[in-house]
């Protein structure tokens, strides 16, 4: 059994260092769980590519000559509400979200750069590449029309989404089950969405199990009042049960006959439906 520390998920992706250090080789199966409001051993995890989005103009006073700058204030609130009409053609799972980082120095300076960051996300791979493009060139269009100069630039690690393994998952629920732990039901898991994690990019190399875990609290992610939850000692209760879960799964596929081999087959048929190679069912 290996233990690791994997810093650095929500801003820059450490395990896919890891992954590229070998830090997973040679491992069966890897587990992690993550904190939520409700109880699942999967959700349906996506894809994630995040872009830092550079304007360059040219600098004038606002009221003397403005007709002498290059706006790059104008060109970031362009591509903005480029993204805005782009959504009546978002597929209903894609995401698109950001802001932006500098909009510029004093009112009476016609800005001469401006910065904004946006996170793309989608169910696969596939469909990421798809809307990076679209998005893509509403930040190109924004700059071609205030004739400003843009620098397009992507994180250094796409995030991809969670592959389900459907026996690690079943033996986790009956684990879980028999803890006390309630599960959402299969139609909730299946029209669910949920966020992006690295986690993802290790379920493409090694089979894994990626549960979500009620701490006890109906408070949202990313909020002060989650926080606060997540510290509290009755959040400790939920954290430990769901360890004793997945400890509990771990050693069904030590010693339970025929399942670590499900689990590869499992793992198999669904990278290769991810990656194109057959035709879902």
């Amino acid at each position: 059994v290996t233990v690791l520390g994997t810093p650095a998920e929500e801003q820059g992706g450490g395990k896919i260092d890891l992954i590229n250090a070998g830090a997973f080789d040679g491992l069966d199966v890897v587990f992690m769980a993550h904190p939520s409001q409700e109880n699942a051993a999967y959700l349906p995890d996506v894809a994630e590519h995040d872009v830092t989005v550079k304007y360059y103009g040219k600098a004038s006073h606002a009221a003397a000559y403005p007709w002498e700058g290059v706006n790059a204030l104008d060109a970031a609130v362009l591509a903005y509400n480029n993204l805005s009409v782009l959504r009546q053609q978002m597929k209903p799972t894609w995401r698109v979200h950001g802001v932006i980082k500098n909009g510029g120095v004093k009112p009476n300076i016609i800005p001469s750069y401006t910065e904004l960051e946006f996170y793309l996300r989608a169910p696969s791979m596939k469909d990421l590449s798809v809307l990076t493009e679209k998005v893509e060139n509403c930040f190109k269009s924004a700059a071609l029309a205030t004739g400003c100069k843009v620098e397009i630039k992507g994180g250094e690690n796409d995030y991809y989404n969670v592959l389900p393994n459907k026996s690690l998952q079943k033996v986790y629920k009956e684990n879980g089950k028999k803890l006390g732990i309630e599960f959402i039901s299969e139609d909730c898991v299946l029209n669910g969405l949920s966020g992006s994690t690295d986690f993802g990019n290790v379920t493409f190399v090694v089979p894994g199990l990626h549960p979500y875990f009620y701490i006890g609290s109906d408070a949202l992610n990313h909020t002060e009042q989650y926080t606060e939850a997540a510290g509290s000692q009755n959040a400790q209760f939920y954290a430990l049960r769901t360890a004793k879960a997945l400890a509990m799964t771990a050693l069904d596929v030590i010693f339970k006959p025929g399942l670590l081999e499900e689990v590869r087959e499992d793992f198999r048929q669904v990278k290769l439906k991810e990656e194109g190679q057959i035709n879902p069912v």
